[in-house]
């Protein structure tokens, strides 16, 4: 439309070559993470290769289509172009990624999409039943998707291709979670997602070794490490860790999980410094950490209290896990917390909430948004007493700009009304209000299991049911403002 008016000129504000370019990249780029899965069907001789050489291909020649007509073109990233791009590369990732469950189990496109999406977002939400009798390599790419979405497929992929020309920080902005996405750990974009990649690497290496001496098979202890430190909680296993029946992996489990639940900025400070004073020196890290033993003790003393379980040892190492696993998003089990007593369910959903920090490959809310919110409480608070005191808000050292407090509160506010309509939706649709409520919070804060008719699987609820679970997804994993922004007409207004 040719006007000047600014009121009705409506242009797109990224470079449609830019954006086909980038995301063609990041597509040939996935279609090689069909690779190992193929490795992995011809070794095992499981009759999954052609479908996996298939998903290759149509991945490949989706990525070549938008790459190869603008090969050429250099422009400048702006912000706008690296939220479309996030946006764009999340759901089709997702929908490639469901073909090897289309072509090879026959799931419906609903199911498909579902587990595709759940993959990649971390969560863990499974609808299918009777893993123990899938082929390995669908087993391994369900595994495999989860660690590419925890750190991030677009970290990862900005992290090798500095020489293709991909804008980083605009990128890495709409990509990572947390208020705060400015700070970088080097001064370079690409050695900072680098050294990331590298970090989160390194840690899944050391967690499948560790699994592999504490009894695991070669396969189990690799498939395991993936889903474990990308907090994911995928298992080749229907009942989950709870298979090998183990204190020992039980206890590797749990620390990778919360190493997971940590940020990957203060594990580089640590790596970088060969010192562990970095977890100190972070109010969030100190917070999270206070938080999760805060409930392991709650729920250590009901379980025993109550008669769940028969010792304090035992409850000690049903409850560690647990916590560990849902504050983490991560999702594995070895028992059913739905079925705890009194407040323990509900108060494993609400701590889901909370998550790991911002950085981590945890989901929720992130544990900075609550300890700013905690801040800015306590000076309210002496405000009411005395009206004329002026305090910075200061987390750890640091001065919270107003803009980010702002940020945060909206934030709060736009999760909790996404929350709301997603889980009307889901009663509209049929499904019991613990139910709606046990799924949409499973599914915003990437958790896995759910209350009620989803506490085990969502197997069961119908394909309108998982279409919207799977935007839940989406949302929680972009932190809902990245895939939001693309629907107000300012982001397209030029």
């Amino acid at each position: 439309m040719s006007t000047d008016h600014p009121s009705v000129r409506i242009l797109p504000r990224m470079q449609a070559a830019l954006v086909a370019r980038t995301l063609g990249i990041f597509l040939v780029l996935f279609s090689a993470a069909l690779l190992p899965p193929l490795a992995v069907a011809l070794i095992y001789g499981d009759g999954e290769a052609d479908h996996f050489a298939l998903s290759l291909l149509v991945s490949l020649a989706v990525g070549l289509m938008l790459w190869l007509p603008a090969l050429k073109f250099r422009q400048a990233m702006r912000n706008h172009d690296g939220f479309v791009i996030v946006a764009m590369l999340w759901v089709a990732m997702s929908l490639l990624g469901s073909l090897p469950f289309v072509i090879g189990l026959g799931l419906s496109p609903a199911d498909a999409v579902f587990e595709s999406v759940s993959a990649f977002t971390t969560t863990g939400a499974t609808v299918i039943v009777g893993l123990d009798d899938l082929p390995p390599s669908i087993l391994f790419f369900r595994q495999e998707m989860q660690w590419l979405g925890g750190i991030g497929f677009v970290v990862s992929a900005i992290a090798l291709l500095p020489i293709l020309g991909v804008g980083g920080m605009q990128l890495m902005r709409a990509e990572t979670p947390g208020p705060m996405k400015d700070d970088k750990l080097t001064p370079r974009i690409a050695h900072t997602a680098r050294a990331l990649w590298i970090l989160y690497l390194s840690i899944t290496v050391v967690c499948a070794l560790l699994y592999w001496i504490a009894g695991m098979t070669p396969f189990d202890a690799i498939a395991h490490s993936l889903t474990t430190v990308s907090t994911g909680g995928f298992s080749t296993h229907d009942a989950s860790l709870a298979y090998f029946d183990s204190v020992l992996i039980e206890g590797i489990a749990t620390v990778f999980m919360l190493i997971g639940g940590i940020s990957f900025s203060v594990h580089f400070l640590v790596w970088q410094r060969v010192s562990l004073r970095p977890y100190w020196d972070s109010p969030e890290v100190r917070a999270f950490l206070g938080v999760v033993l805060g409930v392991v003790l709650i729920a250590t003393l009901v379980l025993y209290l109550e008669g769940a379980k028969a010792s304090p040892g035992e409850a000690l190492r049903y409850s560690a896990f647990t916590v560990a696993s849902v504050i983490t998003s991560t999702g594995y089990g070895i028992d059913d917390f739905s079925v705890w007593p009194t407040l323990l369910p509900m108060l494993l959903i609400f701590i889901s909430f909370v998550g790991g920090c911002a950085g981590s490959t945890a989901g929720g809310m992130k544990v900075i948004r609550f300890v700013v919110l905690g801040k800015q409480v306590g000076i309210e608070l002496r405000r009411l007493v005395h009206p004329s005191h002026v305090q910075p808000l200061l987390v750890g050292r640091q001065v919270i700009k107003n803009r980010t407090l702002e940020a945060v509160w909206a934030f709060f506010g736009l999760y909790v009304g996404t929350f709301v309509v997603f889980m009307m939706l889901l009663m509209a649709l049929g499904m019991d209000a613990i139910t709606a409520f046990g799924s949409v919070a499973t599914c915003m804060n990437n958790l896995g299991p759910g209350l009620g008719e989803t506490a085990g699987s969502f197997a069961t609820v119908s394909d309108a049911q998982k279409w919207i679970c799977a935007v839940a997804m989406l949302l929680g994993r972009l932190e809902i403002f990245t895939l939001l922004v693309l629907f107000t007409p300012g982001f397209w207004r030029d």
